[in-house]
C-alpha cells in the first residue's frame, strides 16, 4: 500500500505539472481515464452565470436566491464598502485563478490568513446534479490560503463586479468579505467569496470513500468535480502554490486510477 501511495503521489505531481495540451494528448492515447474529458483551458462560460444557467432544468429546481440571502442587497453592500475610490482587488483561490472572466490589469500572488481552501462546497448544477451533488472549493475559516489577487481598474470595476456577482452569487450562497492579502509589493484589501460552515452548501468533513464516489460520478453543467480538481491543481502548480490537501486529493485520485 505504501508503494502504491508513493507511486500515486508521483503520478499526481506529474499530472498537475503537465500543460493542458499534454493532458488532452494523454486522454487521446487512453493513458488518462476517458471518463474525464478535460475542460482545462476552456475560455467561454462561467461556473455560476445566471445568464447561461437560467433555462436549464437543474437551475429551475433552485430558488432564485437562498432564504434570507438577497444577492442584490449583498452586491449593494459590497459596492458601498468599496466606494469606488480606487481600483478594486479580487482574491481568487480556485476557478477564479484559471478562468477569471473579468478584465484584470494586474495580478499578484497573495496570502490571506484566517481562511483556507477546502473541497467542501456542494455543487448541484455546475459540477454535479441534485441527484448526485458534486463539490467545488470554498474559502473556509481557519488557517491560511495562498492564491492570486486581481486588480480591476476603478473606471470599469463596477461593471466587472456585476459580471462577477452573476457568476459567483446567483443564489447568495457566499459571504463576500474584504480580506487583508499579503503580496510581495505590500498588503492590500481584496474582495473574497467565503463560505460559512453553517451554510447548507457546506458538506463538512468528507471521508476518502465518499470523496472517491464524488470524483467518479459527480458531473454537471460545466463538467465533473474531478475535472475541476485537476484544473485547480494545475493552476496552483503553475503559480508555485503548494497546497498539501489538493496534492493529497490528486494522489488519492491517481491511486484509484481516476487520473
Amino acid at each position: 500500500m505504501l508503494e502504491r501511495t508513493g507511486a500515486a503521489c508521483g503520478k499526481a505531481r506529474k499530472l498537475v505539472g503537465l500543460q493542458a495540451s499534454k493532458l488532452e494528448a494523454i486522454v487521446a492515447t487512453g493513458k488518462l481515464s476517458r471518463r474525464m474529458p478535460l475542460l482545462i483551458g476552456r475560455t467561454s462560460g462561467a461556473d455560476d452565470s445566471l445568464r447561461r444557467l437560467a433555462s436549464t432544468p437543474a437551475m429551475q429546481e433552485l430558488p432564485s436566491h437562498l432564504p434570507g440571502r438577497n444577492p442584490a442587497q449583498m452586491l449593494a453592500r459590497a459596492r458601498a464598502q468599496w466606494g469606488g475610490r480606487g481600483d478594486l482587488w479580487v482574491f481568487g483561490y480556485a476557478s477564479l485563478i484559471w478562468r477569471q472572466e473579468f478584465e484584470a490589469v494586474e495580478h499578484r500572488s497573495a496570502l490571506v490568513h484566517g481562511w483556507h481552501r477546502a473541497l467542501r462546497m456542494r455543487s448541484r448544477v455546475n459540477r454535479g446534479t441534485p441527484q448526485q451533488p458534486g463539490l467545488v472549493f470554498a474559502l473556509l475559516p481557519g488557517g491560511a490560503c495562498r492564491g492570486v489577487v486581481f486588480r480591476l481598474r476603478r473606471e470599469t470595476a463596477d461593471e466587472e463586479l456585476q459580471r462577477l456577482w452573476a457568476r459567483e452569487m446567483p443564489t447568495g450562497v457566499y459571504d463576500p468579505r474584504w480580506l487583508n492579502a499579503s503580496t510581495a509589493q505590500g498588503e492590500l484589501q481584496a474582495l473574497a467569496f467565503t463560505l460559512s460552515r453553517r451554510s447548507e452548501a457546506h458538506l463538512g468533513r468528507v471521508g476518502d470513500e465518499q470523496m472517491l464516489h464524488i470524483l467518479r460520478h459527480a458531473s454537471g453543467r460545466y463538467g465533473s468535480t474531478l475535472q475541476y480538481l485537476v484544473a485547480t491543481a494545475h493552476a496552483l502548480r503553475e503559480r508555485g502554490v503548494h497546497d498539501r490537501e489538493v496534492l493529497r486529493l490528486m494522489a488519492l485520485a491517481a491511486a484509484h486510477g481516476l487520473v
